[in-house]
């Protein structure tokens, strides 16, 4: 017992995170990141002068940006169950036999083209950073994920009004990636606090299957 304690914490001494307060995590160090989930575009349905007219936009949203950003992409494989869970859901309340047996051989039939194709689904994340102290020792802005190396973390503690202020800047430039992006058409939407907790939860434990961000992929 003493054992898995001691594992339990060393394990969380590379885990850079402090805390997420309203949809913002908030690093060791006092740093800020927000995250937003992005719709994606296919480009190959798009004519020639439409894929002209969005990689410009894209162009100039990059070159407008006074900090950096990061692009993540998290891919999974397709998780079916809570579909599966529906179809079955609706074999049980059918009363026309005919109909029964359709849904069941349309499970089978899901259940077999997903295994034997191995479907991906794919998130699209955008990091937006706020470093107060990198900005206060130097006017510079680092990277954005120069902070989440192992050993870099310093654990401050910010204020109410330390958070306020903070949180003003960062969603400043959360605006200013949203506008950027909608003129490329593509969607963004901040992910909430249970949004934030769910994906870090996912990728420092890669092996369980939950539930996709359902909620939050509806709106983008």
């Amino acid at each position: 017992m003493a054992t898995e304690k001691v594992s339990a914490q060393a394990t969380q001494n590379f885990v850079p995170i402090k805390e997420v307060r309203d949809g913002i995590v908030i690093l060791k160090n006092g740093n800020l990141r927000s995250l937003l989930m992005a719709s994606s575009i296919n480009l190959s349905l798009k004519s020639s002068d439409e894929q002209r007219a969005i990689l410009s936009q894209f162009q100039n949203f990059l070159n407008s940006l006074e900090f950096p950003i990061q692009f993540f992409i998290e891919s999974r494989d397709l998780d079916i169950r809570p579909y599966i869970a529906i179809l079955e859901g609706r074999y049980i309340a059918e009363l026309d036999e005919l109909m029964k047996i359709q849904i069941r051989e349309y499970i089978t039939f899901i259940k077999d083209f997903t295994e034997r194709a191995n479907i991906m689904a794919k998130n699209f994340f955008i990091v937006v950073p706020y470093d107060p102290a990198l900005i206060a020792r130097s006017g510079n802005i680092g990277g954005a994920l120069s902070s989440l190396l192992p050993g870099t973390s310093s654990n401050v503690t910010l204020t109410d009004e330390q958070f306020e202020q903070y949180r003003t800047q960062i969603e400043e430039r959360v605006a200013v990636v949203e506008q950027g992006l909608v003129r490329t058409g593509v969607r963004v939407v901040a992910l909430g606090t249970e949004e934030v907790i769910e994906l870090f939860y996912k990728l420092f434990n890669p092996g369980e299957l939950e539930k996709p961000l359902q909620a939050v992929a509806a709106q983008v």
